[in-house]
């Protein structure tokens, strides 16, 4: 009774390491399968977002030489001053200087006086968005900018800019109009 108790005894030590060993298997085999699976996912995802990523990607393009672009470049300049900390502070009145031809400068400043508003925006609050849009002219440029604000309204204003690519008139209407 003995050795048949041993054998038993043997064959059930036996029977749980083979357990054992075939769980540590199939443990191994499902994780040699699912890490490559997961790899594969996670790559497929980085690669969907890079490519969604990629198609939102728009250029932005300019030329120094090109009175619209200038315009454009004044007015992101300027509203990100505006929306700055301190409303932009030397900024503005830099950017000011460098793009807006000194004698209008001199009438932009009695509007704003007369108005309490920013003269540059024609308001007394800082857009959500912009848009600038060539509206030609033959002797100077002329652009519409299209400002867009939180509650979604617009308002248009029309730049005029001459030769030497100095804001000369911002209005409801163009210098021609004017």
């Amino acid at each position: 009774m003995n050795s048949s108790n041993s054998n038993n005894s043997n064959a059930t030590g036996t029977t749980a390491h083979r357990r054992g060993r075939r769980a540590a298997l199939i443990a191994g085999l499902v994780a040699a399968t699912a890490l490559p699976l997961a790899i594969t996912a996670s790559a497929e995802a980085t690669s969907a977002g890079t490519t969604a990523r990629t198609a939102a990607l728009r250029p932005v393009s300019g030329q120094p030489s090109n009175s619209v672009t200038r315009i454009a470049d004044f007015y992101g300049a300027y509203i990100d001053a505006q929306a700055g900390p301190g409303e932009g502070g030397n900024l503005v009145t830099e950017l000011r200087k460098y793009y807006v031809d000194a004698d209008y400068l001199t009438e932009l400043e009695a509007w704003e006086d007369e108005n309490h508003a920013d003269g540059v925006l024609r308001a007394q609050n800082v857009p959500a968005k912009w848009t600038v849009t060539d509206n030609g002219k033959a002797d100077h440029s002329e652009a519409v900018v299209t400002m867009t604000w939180g509650d979604r309204t617009t308002t248009r204003l029309v730049v005029d800019m001459n030769r030497d690519h100095e804001i000369i008139h911002i209005g409801d209407k163009g210098i021609a109009g004017k």
